[in-house]
């Protein structure tokens, strides 16, 4: 069942304009630098990482930018799910050599906004980001675009954002407030600084704001 995605359902709401926020506060997280990859994760499975990964490519995308959305979760991927697309082939194909990217990338609903599903689920994906190919891609989709985003699988059960926050410009920890654990968090940040990724933020999800002000709840 495809997620409901705020900030193209209801681009007026208080949540949608957090993810507005959060594009702002990515736009001048780095002034000195060139940011134009961005990893998408969390410590642990179900804090919103993908939801939070898609509706930002949205807000990027309305703001004019060329956009593409990679679903980098080669163990579980959903942005098929999310935006309703095929997924015979994708990220996986491209890093097998299998096919190109404009065999494989789809374009969505919103102007400027490409997506590339994950492709065929590989038996070894922290190879495979590993890979030439991998470095190939990168190089390709930085021409071609201006912001890439990543939705990569959490941080504390497989290595793959691990990789993957070594080879981004940036990356965006999503936590999800009352759920996660400080422990968790800290290890997370850990493997992240240890592979010299790039913290450009954190996503607090879920978080309900105090009575008589706006709920942020749904994501």
């Amino acid at each position: 069942m495809p997620r409901r995605l705020v900030t193209l359902s209801d681009s007026n709401s208080f949540v949608s304009e957090q993810f507005r926020t959060i594009r702002a506060n990515i736009n001048f997280s780095m002034p000195d630098q060139e940011l134009k990859t961005i990893l998408v994760t969390s410590s642990t499975p179900g804090e919103g990482k993908s939801t939070n990964a898609a509706n930002l490519a949205i807000v990027f995308a309305q703001e004019g930018r060329r956009v593409l959305l990679v679903d980098a979760d080669l163990r579980k991927p959903t942005l098929h799910y999310t935006f309703n697309i095929q997924n015979t082939m994708g990220f996986s194909h491209i890093l097998l050599g299998k096919f190109s990217l404009l065999d494989t990338v789809q374009e969505s609903p919103i102007v400027g906004l490409n997506l590339l599903p994950s492709g065929t689920i590989p038996p070894n994906p922290s190879e495979l980001l590993l890979s030439k190919n991998m470095n190939h891609f990168l190089k390709e989709v930085k021409e071609k675009y201006d912001i890439i985003i990543f939705d990569a699988p959490p941080l504390l059960s497989m290595s793959d954002s691990q990789i993957l926050g070594n080879k981004c410009d940036g990356t965006l920890l999503v936590v999800n407030s009352g759920v996660t654990k400080k422990e968790r968090f800290l290890k997370s940040e850990e493997i992240l600084l240890s592979s010299n990724a790039k913290i450009i933020g954190v996503v607090l999800n879920n978080y309900k704001m105090p009575k008589g002000q706006y709920y942020y709840y749904s994501y």
